[in-house]
C-alpha cells in the first residue's frame, strides 16, 4: 500500500483548479487556486496573465488534476466586502452608460449595435462592444459619455463571433456553442470543409449563432480530408467487385461508399471492395 507520506507527496504535484465565472464572459475559466480556501459559491480575486484583475464566482468544487493544464488565471484571494461593494457599483455604472449610450446612438443615427457594457474591475474605465458592418464615426457619441460620466471611455468594435463568444448560447448539438465554451482563437471556416464532410449546405443547418459558418465544422476537417485522399470522387466509375457502377455518396465514419451500379440498383460497399477507377472513353464504350 501507498504510504501516507508519499500519498502526501503525490498530492502536492497535483494542481489544484476550480471553474470560475466571470461577469461578461460566458465561458468558464479554470483557474489555478492553490494556498487559497474556497468552495463553491465563493467570490474570488483572479488575476491573468497580463497582471489584470476580475472578480468571479467559483462554479465548481475544486479539484486536483494529476496532469498539469494551462490556465489562463489564478485565484490570489477570496473576494472581501469592500470588493463586493465597488462591484456593486461598478454593476450601476455599467446600467447608465448603457441607457445613455443607447440613446445617444439612436440621436447621432450610427449604423451600429451596442453589445455589452463593461466596467473592469481594476481599472478606471468603461469598454463599450459593439459590431458594426463597416467603420463607424463615433467621436460625437464618445464626446457625450465622456462628458456625462467624467470617466475614460473605449468603444471596441468586435466581429459577430466574438459577440457569440460573449454572450453564449446553445447549438443544435444541445451543448454550449463552443466559442463560448472553449475556443480561444478563431480560425477560418470555409464552405469547403462543409463539402468535405459530405453536410448539406443549408444555411439553417451549418451557420451558428452568429450567423456565420458553425466553427465546430473545422474540428473534424482534417479527419475528412486524410480519410478521403484515396478515395474515387463522387460521380466517378469504378470497377468494384461486385461490378462497375459510379459512386453516389461517401460514409467516412463506416468507411463506405454507396455505388449506383449499371443495373440500376445501389448498394453501399467497403472501401476493400474497390478494384480500380474506370476511364472515362471506357466506361462510355461499354
Amino acid at each position: 500500500m501507498q504510504s501516507k507520506k508519499q500519498a502526501k507527496k503525490d498530492k502536492k504535484k497535483k494542481t489544484r483548479i476550480v471553474g470560475v465565472a466571470i461577469r461578461h464572459r460566458a465561458k468558464i475559466f479554470p483557474a489555478n487556486a492553490e494556498n487559497v480556501r474556497i468552495k463553491k459559491g465563493t467570490k474570488v480575486i483572479l488575476e491573468s496573465e497580463d497582471e489584470k484583475k476580475f472578480i468571479g464566482e467559483v462554479i465548481t468544487e475544486p479539484r486536483r488534476l494529476s496532469e498539469p493544464i494551462k490556465t489562463s488565471a489564478r485565484i490570489i484571494r477570496r473576494a472581501n466586502q469592500e470588493d463586493i461593494e465597488k462591484l456593486k457599483k461598478d454593476i450601476k455604472l455599467e446600467k447608465e452608460v448603457k441607457k445613455f449610450c443607447l440613446e445617444r446612438i439612436e440621436f447621432h443615427k450610427l449604423e451600429m449595435n451596442l453589445v455589452d457594457v463593461e466596467k473592469p474591475f481594476d481599472e478606471n474605465k468603461v469598454i463599450i462592444y459593439f459590431t458594426a458592418d463597416g467603420r463607424v464615426d463615433f467621436r460625437g457619441l464618445l464626446k457625450d459619455l465622456v462628458g456625462k460620466f467624467r470617466i475614460r471611455i473605449e468603444l471596441r468594435q468586435i466581429g459577430v463571433r466574438q459577440e457569440a463568444s460573449m454572450i453564449g448560447g446553445i447549438g443544435p448539438c444541445g451543448r454550449p456553442i463552443c466559442c463560448a465554451a472553449f475556443i480561444r482563437d478563431f480560425t477560418p471556416v470555409t464552405i469547403k470543409m462543409a463539402k468535405i464532410q459530405d453536410i448539406p449546405l443549408n444555411p439553417n443547418k451549418i451557420s451558428g449563432t452568429c450567423g456565420r459558418l458553425m466553427c465546430c465544422l473545422a474540428f473534424e476537417h482534417g479527419f475528412y480530408e486524410k480519410s478521403k485522399e484515396d478515395l474515387p470522387e463522387i460521380g466517378k466509375r469504378i470497377k468494384t467487385v461486385y461490378g462497375e457502377g459510379k459512386v453516389l455518396r461517401h460514409n467516412v465514419l463506416r468507411d463506405t461508399l454507396t455505388i449506383m451500379f449499371d443495373s440500376g440498383n445501389s448498394m453501399e460497399i467497403k472501401r476493400e471492395d474497390i478494384e480500380k477507377e474506370v476511364e472515362e472513353n471506357e466506361g462510355k464504350g461499354k
